[in-house]
């Protein structure tokens, strides 16, 4: 007899949340903080709303007109996975497929990705229209804080 409850099944089906609980998540980077240039026309605070908008390139500008260019950590990273399922409740492949469509369509591109935090830091402090998010340990005086990502 074929009994879909078996020993044998019913060992698997409670092995199988373990597994997926033992299983660490890509996304579990620490603190997050986007950043703008210490002297950026940025207003002083984003929303989420906002900051995903200008990530995902529906809004090319912040909310008070200045323009807004997005700059991404590597994707397939800690920081640029826990970003962007923190903003806009997206895996990386999730994303992969976004911005794919987004091309296809001749809707827009991806942001510019640049590498680790530090080098989207360095290259934020110097451009008052770039925004970027880094690693809240790596903020400092050279860049500013305009949303706490969490």
């Amino acid at each position: 007899m074929n009994n879909a409850f078996s020993p044998t099944r019913r060992h698997m089906l409670c092995a199988l949340p373990l597994a997926v609980i033992a299983t660490p998540g890509r996304a579990d980077v620490g603190a997050l903080a986007a950043v703008v240039a210490k002297d950026s026309k940025a207003p002083p605070k984003l929303s989420a709303d906002e900051l995903s908008a200008i990530f995902l390139g529906t809004a090319k500008s912040f909310p008070n007109g200045e323009k807004a260019v997005p700059i991404d950590q590597k994707a397939g990273t800690e920081a640029y996975a826990g970003f962007y399922q923190r903003i806009a409740g997206k895996t990386d492949s999730q994303m992969r497929a976004y911005w794919s469509r987004i091309m296809f369509t001749g809707k827009g591109q991806p942001p510019q990705e640049v590498g680790d935090g530090a080098t989207v830091k360095k290259l934020v402090a110097a451009n008052p229209n770039m925004v970027g998010y880094i690693e809240a340990a790596l903020v400092d005086t050279s860049v500013r804080v305009i949303a706490e990502v969490k």
